[in-house]
């Protein structure tokens, strides 16, 4: 009889994933909340505070998808899984950008149409007699 004891494929997988060390990416997140802060808070351009802080927002999801829900110690197929929903959104999102863009453009201008109405009604009603 031999000494040597069978490692199945789980245990040799258990073997080889070596425990994250949960403290250090704590403090990652931690510093990305704390960039998050100092960025809503900068003056800058509300264009670039959005994208650095969707840029951050990402970047810490990244972060507890891959070790806190341990998809970086899984097979790779798994992770090609995780990232189609990732695909998706932003497909759709820039499929939906000329659409939103002309309702803005034209709630914009609809709104000065209605206002330059709404003057013009004034001047030539004169006063109203129902305002004090």
């Amino acid at each position: 009889m031999s000494n040597e004891t069978a490692v199945s494929p789980r245990m040799a997988a258990q073997a080889d994933h070596a425990e994250p060390n949960y403290i250090a990416i704590w403090i990652y997140l931690a510093v990305l909340t704390v960039l998050e802060l100092i960025v809503a808070y900068a003056p800058i351009p509300k264009a670039a505070m959005i994208g650095l802080l969707i840029g951050l927002a990402w970047a810490k999801a990244v972060l507890v998808a891959m070790y806190f829900m341990h998809l970086r110690f899984e097979r790779r197929t798994l992770g090609v899984i995780a990232c189609i929903p990732i695909i998706l959104i932003t497909f759709l999102t820039f499929m939906l950008v000329p659409d939103l863009s002309t309702r803005i453009y034209a709630r914009h201008h609809m709104g000065e149409v209605v206002r330059m109405e709404h003057a013009l009604s004034k001047d030539v009603s004169g006063p109203n007699p129902n305002t004090p």
